[in-house]
């Protein structure tokens, strides 16, 4: 098999016309159909009951909806699919009833619903949870087995639908399956061989082997354990590893194989190239139930319209991505909802070298960490640098004012009284939302603010400030922090090579000298950045001009400069470099297809590698890495440029 290939993203006029065929697509799902009952507690209400002397855990309110089998049909409704068929068992119970309701609707045909009265328990999930936390689930159905009539019944159903479409999704997910009979097995795999115009897609948590002839959908550890190699609950698996799997499965099985990988994206292989989608960054909570149901009644669908089988993954990629930010819930996604997180889409790229250190490879034994090799008309007229970190250090440490001023924000009255268990959770969500917001404009990162307090809800909502008042709180320590710094230059204790990274300021010189056109972008106020450069002394430098915040989330700085490039370029991407030790100057330049260099800039030190830094930029997609500009020779040679100046 050939190395594996990345999958170029689609733009949001392919994902727009993918999904917009979905309308015409028609869909049968034979498999296990459950339902998914979440029962919030509020223990403010219990009593101690009289009959056990225990306390109650009283239901504040009730929520179903359709697990299984039964949301990947749901999924097919919220994407627009014009008609479904599920197939499949259900008890003679009131959970079964609900579910019968739940999936009433005129696109869906249930007359393949078969209804087993004995030895049959509607598969049911129920799912306790107090403030947020989940406790042990109540499975019904464990037990089920299905009857010789009812396998007869199911078929009977099925063969009446084949005709009227083009997939049949295979799913597979519970204990006391329809799948756990070896007959149903077998008459199945017969069934797929008979029909071979019909594409069958199969889902499944134990029989993948017993279906060949199919598209297989499986996540990387069924993969590892399907290969006889089981890899633990929580632990990583290995890309080389899953790769050798992968084709050992294709050769015993000869048929496509689409592999999740949870935040890491997933994996397509049709026997001949294996291709990576690359996984969607997810800045809020995730609840990654039913994600795996999105992704895989999206791959049916956009398989149905004919979409090739890595346009179909990638799209499924952003449905799941979707599903799993809504929490406490088996989500759906709506084509809306995947073209709009499809248009902007921050991806994670390349996760196993960032956190492999060991694995770097290096240009001509320098310190330029190379991911991604320079293209070979890499012909550079424009230059985009970003500030704090990658020239300037003066606001070096202002993580340590944002981290308690959101926790205190976050917190309010409770900041100093809070219990250990409540003010770490605060932390690890306030650390986590800071690394993964570097970068961008301060306001968009208050705004994510709002939405922390909102999330938390310690804070009583008349005492909730906006994103403007948020962010003035931060600017106050903030601005004592650099006036601080700016005092000492101005009174000649320190100089500006203190306030620089390593050789940043002459390779800017170099590249001015050069004729290539420096450009300054940053998620600090406009005038800020401005009095900051001129006060370093390398303004003037800046003849593409320097572009700060403006206080509008909709406008935010790279972006503008970038596409503001982009139109002088006239679509000459080998002319544009972007530097920055932050994502999202590097995300932005790669959407847009010009080279990124990280500064994994150590910012103490203002020389050497940061190795977090380092890791967040490879996920961001960095094509190059360096720690600072002190090896300008080395990078001028790596970059192409013409003899330095």
């Amino acid at each position: 098999m050939k190395p594996i290939q990345p999958f170029v993203a689609l733009n949001h006029q392919e994902i727009a016309s993918a999904l917009k065929q979905i309308s015409g697509a028609t869909v049968a799902v034979l498999g296990d159909f459950c339902l998914d009952v979440y029962w919030p507690i509020d223990r403010s209400a219990s009593e101690i009951s009289v009959e056990t002397g225990l306390p109650t855990e009283p239901v504040h309110r009730q929520h179903y909806s359709p697990g299984g089998a039964g949301n990947v049909v749901m999924n097919l409704l919220a994407l627009g699919v014009r008609r479904i068929f599920p197939i499949g068992v259900l008890g003679d119970d009131p959970f079964g009833r609900e579910l019968s309701r739940q999936l009433l609707h005129p696109r869906i045909d249930a007359r393949g619903l078969v209804v087993q009265p004995e030895q049959w328990s509607t598969h049911t999930y129920v799912k306790p949870h107090v403030e947020g936390a989940e406790l042990r689930r109540l499975d019904h159905g464990n037990f089920n087995r299905p009857a010789p009539a009812t396998e007869d019944l199911i078929f009977e159903r099925l063969a009446a639908v084949l005709p009227e479409v083009s997939v049949v999704l295979i799913n597979h997910q519970a204990i006391g399956s329809l799948h756990d009979s070896p007959t149903f097995r077998e008459r199945l795999c017969r069934l797929m061989r008979e029909r071979p115009e019909v594409c069958f897609i199969v889902d499944s948590r134990g029989y993948h082997e017993a279906y060949p002839p199919a598209v297989h959908k499986l996540n990387d550890k069924e993969v590892m354990r399907a290969c006889g190699r089981p890899v633990a609950a929580g632990e990583i698996v290995p890309l080389e590893a899953l790769e050798q799997a992968i084709g050992e499965l294709q050769a015993r099985w000869r048929c496509p194989l689409v592999v999740t990988r949870g935040e890491r994206g997933c994996l397509v292989g049709d026997g001949e190239a294996l291709f990576q989608v690359f996984g969607v960054l997810i800045m809020g909570k995730t609840d990654p139930v039913g994600a795996g149901d999105t992704f895989a009644a999206t791959l049916a669908a956009m398989i149905s319209t004919v979409t090739n089988l890595n346009a179909a993954a990638y799209v499924a990629n952003l449905a799941a991505a979707v599903t799993a930010q809504k929490l406490f819930q088996t989500g759906t996604a709506s084509p809306d909802e995947i073209l709009a997180i499809g248009a902007d889409a921050d991806f994670v790229f390349r996760p196993e070298l960032a956190e492999a250190p060991h694995r770097a490879r290096f240009f001509n034994g320098s310190e330029i960490e190379i991911s991604a090799e320079p293209p070979l008309d890499l012909a550079l007229r424009h230059a985009i640098f970003d500030h704090d970190g990658t020239i300037s250090t003066l606001r070096e440490g202002w993580e340590q004012i944002m981290e308690p001023m959101m926790m205190r924000a976050i917190l309010g009255g409770q900041y100093a009284v809070a219990d250990e268990g409540l003010f770490h959770r605060v932390k690890a969500r306030v650390l986590r939302f800071i690394e993964t917001t570097t970068g961008i404009q301060t306001i968009v990162q208050m705004q994510g603010l709002v939405e922390l307090v909102r999330e938390f809800n310690l804070v009583p909502a008349a005492e909730v400030l906006d994103a403007a008042g948020y962010k003035a709180v931060y600017n106050i320590g903030l601005k004592q922090l650099v006036d601080a710094r700016l005092a000492k230059l101005d009174r000649g204790e320190l100089e500006i090579g203190d306030f620089t990274v390593k050789g940043a300021v002459r390779f800017l010189e170099s590249l001015h000298r050069a004729g290539v056109r420096l450009y300054l972008a940053s998620g600090t106020d406009d005038d800020d950045v401005k009095f900051e450069a001129q006060r370093l002394g390398y303004a003037a430098l800046f003849t593409g001009g320097i572009f700060g915040s403006v206080g509008n989330i909709k406008k935010d700085a790279k972006k503008v400069v970038l596409e503001r490039i982009l139109a002088e370029v006239g679509g000459k991407f080998g002319q544009l470099v972007a530097f920055g030790d932050g994502p999202v100057e590097i995300r932005e330049t790669i959407r847009r297809g010009g080279y990124a260099v990280g500064i994994a800039s150590d910012e103490v030190r203002r020389f050497g590698a940061n190795r977090e830094k380092r890791a967040r930029l490879i996920r961001a997609g960095a094509q190059a890495v360096i720690p600072d500009f002190s090896q300008p020779d080395t990078l001028w040679k790596f970059l192409r440029l013409p003899q330095l100046a």
